[in-house]
């Protein structure tokens, strides 16, 4: 079953962020824009570059008012202690979950059991609590915060204008698509 406009599952965690540890639950992606980034692992290879995109783009997710979690099954003192000698994972200002019990992952279905690591996924969530975008890449896989960037536009855009669509390589301010009867066949 897709999690396309399902509602997120309840969960509570301890996380790092700005030097500080917090707490994050459900309720905290609920009223605004959210990216919820699943990586593997703390210290490995890909994951720094993909937390490193993220953080050099980070001001233009605010701008969109767009919140991005960082998830991975290692715990909040983890990604303290990378965040402090990774200079990529040092220019991270975003919340980094720990989620060490694995009830996130599992919320979000990507839960590698065998190895109690989390697949690489991205979820974006709307202020109602609702997933609207989902990818899921294998591990060698890098992902790119210019296209997630589009996708969430598009996703905003789309929920401001009901009966508009936004066809393929869409960007901000092209022209979008209005389905209709007469519209069938013609693109």
């Amino acid at each position: 079953m897709s999690l396309i406009n399902t509602t997120i599952k309840p969960f509570s965690a301890q996380a790092f962020k700005g030097g500080k540890f917090i707490s994050v639950s459900d309720a905290d992606l609920k009223g605004k824009w959210s990216v919820v980034f699943f990586y593997p692992a703390d210290f490995t290879f890909v994951c720094p570059t993909e937390l490193e995109d993220l953080a050099d783009s980070y001001s233009q997710f605010q701008s969109l008012g767009v919140e991005i979690y960082s998830v991975s099954t290692d715990t909040h003192f983890a990604h303290k202690a990378w965040h402090d000698t990774s200079e990529a994972v040092g220019k991270i200002q975003y919340t980094m979950v720990g989620d060490p019990t694995g009830v996130i992952s599992r919320n979000f279905e990507v839960m590698i059991e065998a190895d109690g690591l989390a697949d690489r996924g991205t979820f974006v969530i709307d202020p109602d609590g609702k997933i609207q975008i989902v990818e899921i890449t294998a591990g060698g896989i890098g992902r790119d915060a210019s296209e997630l960037l589009r996708k969430i536009k598009a996703a905003q855009y789309v929920a401001a204008h009901p009966g508009e669509v936004c066809p393929a390589k869409w960007e901000e301010g092209e022209a979008t698509l209005k389905p209709s009867l007469q519209l069938v066949g013609k693109i």
